[in-house]
């Protein structure tokens, strides 16, 4: 890609500037190419604006104008880390067998079965027993009546639809309510027992030193947020449930720089363990479907109450409102709902098939988000003494996708350079990756610590003296 400015960025901080720190803060700049994808919606103006909206609220935090900055080769390589991704020379396994668009009587749907429990609940809401009755129950169906019967079973899917049947939707109404970044502060000032002492530190490229990450999120998106945050060096401590294990290449892909541990939230002992690492975090990110981690008193509402200066920040697929709050979603489904499956398809010789953005753009940009929202409240907390909240979506996310401008068709398509590739060993033998997208005067930010072997960190934080941080089975 070409070196130069890119002045054409979309500006996403429009929801951070809500947030008295960031009001005057310059956004940072970008140089590289501006579009080298190409395609029908503006994906690199998504993946730019969210990458610079992360580096704007750093700059912010660190109160240090124009030291952070992004590159587009670097953004572009970023948002297909996965694809980047060389475990031992072999490459991550993409969507499973029975993932993917499957034909119906009227039309199209999207299936998602890459997990175990997913793929479960399919074959039992569709009656299948191998994976050729799959695409037979779903002829004799329409996309809308197979959608609604695998929601029904817990399982996903989303019919694929045209942009204006979503828009006609009441869906729509509630992605496209409110800003990409949704922030609130806390009404309650942080004090006392509860005053949080963390300050930026003076280091560059790790900033974040000391700052305790608690990572409730799986998948990409979320994951995607909080290795920024710890290649920033925040002490990340990522928690899943041993019932529903991470795909393994998933989590190696958004494993840098962060710890993993196992906690049953069901168990009395795992849930107070996990409220412990609560009161002594600065932020908690989540990203459970609307709702799912209520009744474990780990919602946005409760955790601010107990603790008002901590930052709590949330992604879900469908949002907080609406008839689909509290349905599973995935960065694909949400593409085939809202009508960009529909935008990018086209017609082969045996007819039209829906398509897919270059990247799974929807998940990485609203993981730079979430990362934005992270270090944009915690710039408004140095200044108020006050945590506060953010909420982001996938639905929002494509919603902001698009709204953004179309003039840019008009530029030239790059050429896509292979990217600087970085090898660590690690756990899972020698790993080849990308680096994150971020620039540090100059200077390309780089991973610390490559992934730990999966739930084999210690339920504690790393500044905690006298315990191990990896169990005795890693």
């Amino acid at each position: 890609m070409k070196p130069g400015a890119v002045e054409s960025v979309p500006d996403l901080t429009a929801g951070l500037r809500e947030m008295e720190a960031l009001r005057g803060e310059q956004r940072a700049a970008c140089t590289g190419s501006r579009r080298w994808w190409g395609g029908g919606l503006d994906v690199e103006g998504l993946a730019l604006g969210s990458v610079q909206a992360a580096a704007t609220a750093l700059n912010a935090l660190t109160g240090h104008p124009g030291r952070y900055s992004i590159d587009s080769g670097l953004t572009a390589a970023s948002f297909d880390s996965l694809g980047h991704l060389r475990v031992e020379g072999r490459k991550p396994q993409g969507f499973a067998p029975t993932s993917g668009f499957r034909r119906t009587a009227d039309g199209w749907i999207r299936l998602h079965a890459n997990y175990p429990h997913h793929a479960a609940r399919l074959m039992e809401a569709l009656s299948a027993t191998v994976p050729q009755d799959v695409d037979r129950a779903l002829l004799a169906m329409t996309s809308l009546e197979a959608e609604t019967v695998i929601a029904a079973h817990k399982g996903v899917a989303a019919a694929v639809r045209s942009r204006e049947e979503w828009v006609a939707s009441p869906m729509h109404g509630a992605a496209i309510s409110g800003p990409w970044i949704s922030l609130s502060r806390s009404d309650i000032r942080s004090v006392g027992s509860d005053s949080t002492p963390w300050m930026p530190a003076e280091n560059p490229f790790q900033p974040l030193d000391g700052l305790r990450v608690l990572d409730l999120t799986r998948v990409i998106a979320g994951p995607t947020a909080t290795r920024l945050l710890g290649a920033l060096g925040a002490d990340v401590l990522r928690i899943d449930p041993p019932v529903l294990p991470e795909l393994i290449d998933a989590f190696i892909d958004a494993g840098f720089d962060k710890r993993s541990a196992e906690a049953d939230f069901r168990k009395n002992e795992d849930i107070a363990t996990v409220h412990a690492l609560v009161a002594s975090a600065d932020v908690v990110v989540t990203g459970y479907r609307d709702g799912g981690l209520d009744k474990f008193g780990l919602s946005q509402d409760a955790l601010l109450a107990t603790k008002p200066g901590l930052v709590v920040v949330a992604l879900t697929a469908w949002g907080s409102s609406g008839p689909w709050k509290g349905r599973r979603g995935f960065d694909s489904l949400v593409q085939a709902a809202c009508g960009i499956a529909d935008r990018y398809g086209r017609h082969h010789d045996d007819g039209w098939t829906p398509g897919a953005l270059p990247v799974q753009a929807l998940d990485h940009a609203t993981g730079y988000g979430l990362a934005a929202a992270v270090l944009a409240l915690l710039a408004e907390r140095l200044m108020t003494g006050t945590g506060g909240a953010a909420k982001l979506s996938l639905a929002r996310t494509a919603e902001e996708l698009f709204v953004l401008p179309s003039g840019y068709q008009g530029s030239p398509v790059s050429q896509l350079h292979e990217p600087e590739y970085l090898e660590a060993d690690s756990p899972y033998g020698e790993l080849r990756f990308v680096g994150p997208p971020l620039v540090v005067a100059g200077t390309p930010l780089t991973y610390r610590e490559p992934p730990v072997r999966y739930g084999t960190s210690t339920l504690a934080w790393r500044q905690e003296s006298g315990k191990p941080l990896v169990s005795s089975n890693a």
